[in-house]
């Protein structure tokens, strides 16, 4: 009986099939499987009907890898299985054979068994008048009785040969186990970037190229380590070339965590922590209020619920000055932890503390521990070479570029072909609209002469990708010519084909990092001759430097994140060039360097052309100013207070500037840039959250911690937080007592804001009443439940109250507390009247409540409220201290200082302190007046934003959506002092 073959996958988790084998089988017509069977249940079967049915069975462990890749089941233990069989066929190739033909032989017995029954049936149900007369029936139950049990003996003695084999193969468990963690680790990568695809087949590569190429050991168990080391390393060697730089250590960190979990060496609910952080169960005072941070003393009281830490909080104390010099140490991951604590806890339990008093050095923590854990070598750069990659390419496999903005690899793959002598064989297109039959008729011109195509930028022809993807899974590797070669490029993108990717020798290109990098890459392409080519040849070379420089710093301002830029600007070697050419120009053609007319084109045209948001300009703008003026053609100018970067002789030829980059700090400084110190750290802790956040999103859903379920462990969090979710408000009541008055707009921004809040409230209610009888079972767990559960699990604000709530950073446990501090503010406002002072940051749109202050002085002095601004005054006296509502105008209060403090001695601003990144801001006195002026000296226009991001949809004012107001605060500093620090209000921060 011939069927064609029916598998349907259901895929339960993100994990990747690869079919290729089964399509063929299907295509010969054999029935392998019928439709809802298990590939478990068809596993010794299925490999039966292999080495018997098809032609020539001999038995190799390629052959086992097909089987292994036709057999391959979603979960870890079924892939585990396929993975010892392989292991087992390469190393004790006899043992597997002997398993094999042991399967043959007992399914052969098993179906003659079956026969025998079958034919007893038939002759008993066809015999006429009575069985026992029927001689010729006798005579085949005594023969088929003989026969059942010679047959039943073998089986007997063949299931305990297989169970002695079985214990032989066992020996090999470890292998197959590391194998399948790390399989699971790679296929979980896409949900961190999409072009992060690998196939089990370019897995199960990789696999028998460890097997076979690890040193060979006297004994099962050095042999068994010697692959594992060997495997585990060259996997992640493979890997690291097509990740992106700042995955690199997420992904070791990832294998080394893998790996000691399933050696019981980490407790999940510490890795929970380490991740997510915890909500506090006790509120203690913070017994250091001079240099730990609210923030820290939050994670430590997070961390004390832990039954490892139970004690930490209230030992704290005893071992303040201790945990002071971790706190003050320049490498707090490597300093002793006070008391017993550097005892009692592991290295992995170390980095829960680090993560609390330190975040900004847990990076370094993650390395120390990986490299203690794995070694070395796995926190080492990997450098990605295009001869390695090609010599383990294939005519049939893509080489696939992936980009990111700003980078381009034609002139190193052109430098590649010439040295392969392929430079005049190579032909290259540019991805876009209308270039896909032209791109196809190149491709199959190539693919006939053996020479190589280039397709760049494939994410801008999205619609064009099928037809690639048919394209590539059509190449037959025995017509197409052995030189051809498919080289693509591509900005991440998931229109990308997954089949491509998975199967395809990827590789990431990055820009270089830091303003030696880039001072270096642009150097490298000038000559001598261009550097003397200008009338000005010595302020051209001066200036030159100043605009390499300033080039550097626009780029490298964006890993400060927003004391960087609002946006992440991605500045191109495109925009120097222009310049370069600009700066040329306008020297050559003008007398006087034009210095207003270079600051515009480079600030306003060629860089600020990219820029979309008013302040970024304005930074960029200050920026440009210290590198196109006058003082930088001095020969002794210095662009830093340390002097590391300087102007030099201008007499000093192309190989004079390369010296001098060279001695160049690898680590760019924050005061090359204008940002106070504390800007490293800032940097810092957004990277180690970054890298936990990652982490986060490779978490596999069946997750347990404690002995609970993830389940469990969701309903207590929503019992803990239905318990402090207050009802509604009542609004009939609140209008009754707050009418719309004509002299009172703060009546109408209360109903606003009450009636905004309230549909939160019901939308957390309702969600939560949802998710409760979904975990019961009494309701269907709809997709948008399940997201809800995995955020609460992970600390995180569910999605579906984001949408519905005002922007805001913080973990779950700070957003409920933060929420339940807005609704008691409001509460307040409506049992006692109108405050003295406004907690500015408790509106679900402040915009609404200074526009309303604006509105109540000009229906009462009878002005137009279009001519009407705020003047400001910052108070010395304390909130608490207030009492009573100013004449006119407004007391606001809750704002964050980031990158400088407010002096209230002195009345104005001033330096940030060491390590203390945030501060509180006085109260303000918002006067409003018609026709103001604002002062032309000695004040810094300082924007208010919500949240620490700045950045959200541009509004039709050119500014961010993030963005309040601005306020104009006194300083003695100038203006472009506190623009290039970055200095910014916030309404509430990320903790």
């Amino acid at each position: 009986m011939v069927l064609f073959i029916s598998v349907l996958f259901t895929f339960l988790t993100h994990h990747y099939v690869y079919l290729t084998p089964i399509k063929t089988f299907k295509q010969q017509g054999h029935t392998l499987l019928k439709l809802g069977d298990s590939l478990i249940d068809y596993h010794e079967s299925f490999k039966m009907y292999l080495t018997t049915k098809l032609p020539n069975p001999h038995y190799s462990p390629e052959f086992s890898a097909k089987v292994t890749l036709i057999n391959f089941t979603l979960s870890p233990s079924g892939l585990q299985d396929q993975l010892l069989g392989m292991v087992v066929a390469k190393e004790q190739q006899d043992l597997e054979v002997a398993k094999n033909q042991l399967i043959t032989s007992n399914a052969k017995m098993k179906q003659e068994l079956k026969e025998i029954e079958d034919e007893i049936l038939f002759r008993l149900s066809s015999t006429e008048g009575n069985p026992v007369d029927n001689e010729e029936l006798i005579r085949v139950l005594e023969a088929s009785k003989i026969k059942a049990g010679e047959i039943k003996a073998k089986v007997k003695a063949a299931e305990k040969t297989e169970q002695n084999i079985d214990a032989a193969r066992l020996e090999y468990v470890p292998v197959a186990v590391r194998a399948q963690i790390l399989f699971f680790c790679v296929s979980d990568l896409s949900n961190v970037d999409p072009m992060y695809q690998y196939s089990l087949e370019w897995f199960l590569g990789i696999f028998l190229s460890g097997i076979a190429n690890s040193r060979s050991a006297d004994t099962v168990e050095e042999r068994i380590w010697n692959i594992n080391e060997y495997f585990t390393f060259s996997l992640y060697g493979n890997i690291c070339r097509s990740l992106f730089e700042k995955h690199k250590l997420m992904f070791a960190f990832l294998l080394c965590a893998r790996i000691m979990m399933n050696d019981k060496k980490i407790d999940m609910v510490e890795w929970r922590y380490l991740l997510s952080g915890a909500m506090p169960v006790q509120q203690l005072a913070n017994p250091a209020v001079s240099w730990l941070s609210e923030r820290a003393w939050q994670d430590i009281l997070g961390l004390s619920t832990l039954k490892n830490f139970s004690n930490l909080a209230q030992s704290f104390p005893e071992h303040l000055e201790g945990f002071k010099k971790i706190f003050d140490s320049s490498q707090p991951h490597r300093h002793p932890l006070p008391g017993a604590w550097d005892v009692i806890l592991d290295s992995f339990q170390k980095l829960l503390v680090l993560r609390c008093l330190r975040a900004d050095c847990l990076i370094q923590g993650l390395q120390d521990f990986v490299a203690a854990e794995l070694g070395q070598r796995f926190i080492e750069p990997q450098t990605s070479d295009l001869s390695v990659v090609f010599a383990e390419s294939s005519s049939s496999t893509p080489l696939i570029f992936v980009l990111s903005p700003g980078t381009d690899p034609a002139a190193d793959l052109y430098k590649f072909a010439d040295v392969m002598q392929f430079s005049k064989k190579m032909s290259a297109i540019s991805l876009g609209q209308g270039q896909g039959p032209w791109a196809e008729s190149m491709m199959h011109d190539a693919m006939e002469r053996g020479h190589w195509v280039f397709f760049q930028n494939c994410h801008l022809a999205p619609s064009w990708m099928p037809t690639l993807e048919r394209l590539i899974e059509n190449i037959n590797p025995l017509k197409v010519h052995e030189n051809f070669r498919l080289w693509l490029t591509s900005l991440p993108s998931n229109k990308f084909p997954v089949s491509v990717l998975q199967n395809g020798s990827k590789m990431t290109i990055e820009p270089p990092r830091g303003i030696k990098a880039n001072l270096q890459k642009t150097y490298m392409r000038l000559t001598n001759d261009f550097l003397s080519s200008s009338t000005k040849t010595a302020d051209f070379k001066s200036l030159l430097l100043s605009l390499c420089l300033f080039h550097g710093i626009a780029l490298e301002r964006r890993k400060f994140g927003p004391l960087g830029f609002n946006i992440p600007y991605e500045f191109t070697d495109g925009d120097l060039n222009i310049c370069i050419s600009q700066l040329k120009m306008f020297l050559d053609e003008y007398q006087d360097i034009p210095y207003k007319v270079l600051k515009y084109t480079a600030g306003e045209i060629n860089y600020g052309g990219r820029v979309t948001d008013d302040w970024d300009r304005r930074c960029l703008l200050s920026v440009v100013e210290d590198f196109y003026c006058p003082a930088v053609l001095s020969s002794d100018h210095v662009y830093c207070a340390s002097g590391v970067y300087r102007q030099i002789d201008t007499k000093l030829d192309i190989k004079g500037y390369l010296a001098y980059i060279r001695g160049l700090p690898i680590n760019d400084t924050p005061e090359i840039f204008g940002l106070h110190d504390n800007a490293n750290i800032s940097f810092a802790q957004n990277e180690a959250f970054g890298l936990l956040e990652a982490v986060v999103r490779l978490q596999p859903r069946a997750t347990s911690a404690e002995g609970k379920t993830l389940e469990e462990i969701v309903e207590e969090i929503v019992a803990g937080i239905v318990e402090k979710i207050p009802p509604p408000f009542d609004i009939e009541e609140v209008m009754g007592k707050y009418p719309v008055l004509y002299e009172e707009s703060m009546n109408t921004v209360l109903i606003q804001e009450v009636i905004r809040y309230n549909k939160l409230l019901e939308v957390i209610s309702l969600s939560l009443r949802d998710i409760v009888k979904a975990l019961k079972g009494s309701v269907v767990m709809s997709s948008a439940l399940e997201l809800m559960a995995r955020s609460l699990f992970n600390n995180a604000v569910p999605d579906m109250w984001k949408a519905k709530a005002y922007p805001s950073l913080k973990p779950l446990a700070s957003w409920v507390s933060d929420l339940l501090q807005r609704i008691n503010f409001l509460q307040r406002w409506i049992s006692n009247g109108i405050p003295p002072a406004f907690w500015i940051s408790g509106f679900f749109f402040p915009q609404a409540f200074l526009t309303g202050t604006l509105q109540n002085y000009a229906r009462r002095f009878g002005t137009s409220i279009d001519t009407i601004g705020f003047d400001f005054e910052v108070l010395v006296k304390s909130v608490s201290e207030i009492t009573e509502t100013p004449d006119t105008g407004c007391y606001i209060h809750g704002l964050f200082l980031e990158g400088a403090r407010w002096d209230n001695k002195a009345g104005q601003l001033a330096e940030s302190r060491p390590k203390e990144l945030y501060t509180q801001m006085a109260v303000i006195w918002l006067i409003p007046k018609p026709n103001r002026k604002p002062p032309a000296s000695g004040i810094y226009v300082c924007p208010i934003y919500k949240t620490l991001t700045r950045a959200g949809t541009l509004s039709t004012t050119g500014h961010s959506t993030n963005y309040v107001v601005s306020l104009e605060l006194p300083t003695h500093h100038t203006q472009r002092h506190w623009v290039k620090r970055g200095v910014a209000l916030i309404c509430a921060l990320d903790y």
